[in-house]
């Protein structure tokens, strides 16, 4: 059955869609949303584990999110409030050691004064560095990337400009730019310090959601990318929880476009685009109900975008095949606890949910070694046997999660092959889980028995789930190959498709992935560019 007619219909309620929904609204179009799901947020969910007890289900924490996001949706207003811990990390090790990682930068250099003197006083050089290439950056995560390889004079002069702007950081910056787009964590970190441990530290950032190992080249890219993205309340690459988990996000973007007049529906899954002539007519759901619109953003994955609701011969076989061979593979593993107390580390004993360590997010990575063998395990069809652990338990600042007295945990675990050498998931879901939890339990060795509930999500269950093709997070790997004019493919990194009126608006697109909205943002953008001419 044909249903109302729209100017613009987005596939996908991720924070990315709405973004691009409300984007489109506020210039008096009519948009509607679809979601497959019967909750709207895509990986920014907050769902119940069990009766009482809410949990951030997939994405856990809020740091790259634009300013102009929260600022043009007003989301403060709509309910949307981060809760930044001081401090934020906390390093516990196998000997008792332990580093607290703080905003305050003296702070920070005098815990790595516990494992390095001279790191201590590399750490202020390697923020300057960092920052040194903030505003670059934020261009460029703003920025449409440019037809690549250029063809004609115009599209020369386009790719010019980003020239310009690289020559304009002098030769000290470019070359230090250079350097994290394709060196590894591990060789540039080392570089510029000596401990194991703070190397380990630091390369967290690259590994996070990524088949990558602190050595593979390309992983310092990773890591600018979460170090310097963007800021939380003022302080540049910081990471805060959301009041009522991940939800707050979708929430607050949710009904600020309401708001504004856009239509939402949930449980609508889209079967195919409707291309007729080669332009993209509106989608078909999964129910044989009909949409029309004069446009459609995808807020899908490439993979899912092209290769599963594009009907064959719509595409030009060059451009599937580079989709094809756009790399979407999953590495993670979510494992969402409810707890009857808090874990007492054995490196800061108490189980005070004021103390700060309790509050901030706590990364089981005690060298880089460490991490390597992990990816190790990743390589050969394997989850890590000592996985890295990102963790955090939002209830301690947060108490609408979960009954007074008892907490929520989150842990995001690297690594879990999607595609396993042996066995599937749903035979050892529950063996990797135990551990992950047996990996933690060497840090605080109450927590096996602190846990009521439990639930594991291996790639195969973010895909089945959450619709991420592989339980990829960021819609295709981050490493620089598949970065900017080369995402998702070259010379359709533009949010545009070779399907007239089918746009590209998620994470699959430049800039990449995480709680961002720049792709939503800048793909608004240019569907209203396309409009106007």
């Amino acid at each position: 059955m044909t249903q109302a007619r729209y100017d613009a219909i987005v596939v996908g309620g991720g924070h990315n869609g709405l973004v691009a929904a409300g984007y489109l609204a506020k210039e008096r179009l009519k948009v509607l949303v679809l979601e497959r799901r019967s909750i709207i947020g895509g990986a920014c969910v907050t769902e119940e584990l069990i009766p009482g007890y809410r949990v951030t289900r997939t994405s856990y924490v809020c740091s790259l999110l634009l300013p102009e996001v929260i600022r043009d949706f007003r989301m403060k207003d709509y309910g949307f409030m981060t809760l930044v811990p001081e401090p934020h990390s906390i390093y516990p090790y196998p000997d008792g050691r332990y580093m607290l990682w703080s905003a305050d930068e003296e702070k920070t250099k005098k815990e790595i004064t516990k494992f390095s003197r001279r790191d201590a006083e590399a750490f202020s050089g390697f923020n300057a560095e960092l920052l040194e290439l903030q505003s670059f950056v934020d261009e460029i995560l703003r920025t449409t990337p440019p037809m690549f390889p250029p063809r004609g004079l115009r599209e020369l002069l386009e790719f010019g400009k980003l020239g310009r702007k690289m020559l304009k950081l002098g030769d000290r910056k470019l070359k230090l730019f250079m350097e994290l787009m394709t060196a590894s964590c591990y060789d540039y970190l080392s570089r510029r310090f000596e401990s194991d441990h703070v190397m380990a530290a630091m390369s967290i950032n690259g590994l996070i959601g990524t088949c990558v190992g602190p050595m593979t080249p390309g992983s310092a890219a990773i890591m600018l990318h979460h170090s310097i993205g963007s800021s939380i309340e003022g302080q540049p690459g910081a990471w805060g929880y959301v009041k009522g988990g991940m939800s707050g996000i979708a929430n607050a973007l949710l009904r600020s476009v309401k708001d504004m007049g856009v239509e939402v529906k949930t449980d609508s899954e889209v079967g195919r685009f409707i291309v007729e002539d080669g332009v993209c007519r509106g989608v078909s759901l999964a129910n044989g109900d009909e949409y029309r619109a004069r446009l459609v953003a995808s807020n899908l994955d490439p993979h899912r975008t092209f290769l599963k609701l594009c009907d064959k011969g719509t595409l030009p076989e060059d451009f599937t095949d580079s989709i094809r061979k756009f790399r979407i593979q999953g590495s993670s593993i979510k494992v969402n606890c409810a707890l009857s107390e808090l874990p007492n580390w054995t490196c800061i004993p108490g189980q005070d949910p004021d103390a700060p360590h309790q509050q901030s997010m706590f990364e089981i990575a005690p060298s880089v070694e460490y991490l390597e063998r992990a990816y190790d395990d990743l390589k050969y069809g394997r989850p890590s046997q000592r996985p890295m652990i990102d963790g955090n338990i939002a209830s301690t600042m947060d108490d609408s999660l979960c009954p007074k007295g008892h907490h929520v945990m989150s842990l995001f675990v690297q690594y879990g092959p999607y595609k396993l050498k042996e066995g599937t998931w749903d035979q050892i879901r529950e063996k990797v889980g135990d551990q992950i939890i047996d990996t933690l339990a060497e840090y605080a060795p109450n927590i096996k028995k602190a846990i009521i509930a439990r639930e594991v999500l291996s790639p195969w269950d973010l895909e089945k789930i959450f619709g991420l093709t592989e339980g990829n997070i960021f819609h295709g790997e981050m490493t620089p190959d598949q970065l900017f004019f080369l995402r998702p493919a070259p010379r359709w990194a533009n949010y545009r498709t070779p399907i007239r009126g089918l746009y590209l608006c998620g994470s699959g697109a430049h800039p990449g992935g995480g709680v961002m909205g720049a792709p939503g943002k800048n793909a608004a953008r240019e569907i209203l560019r396309d409009i106007r001419r």
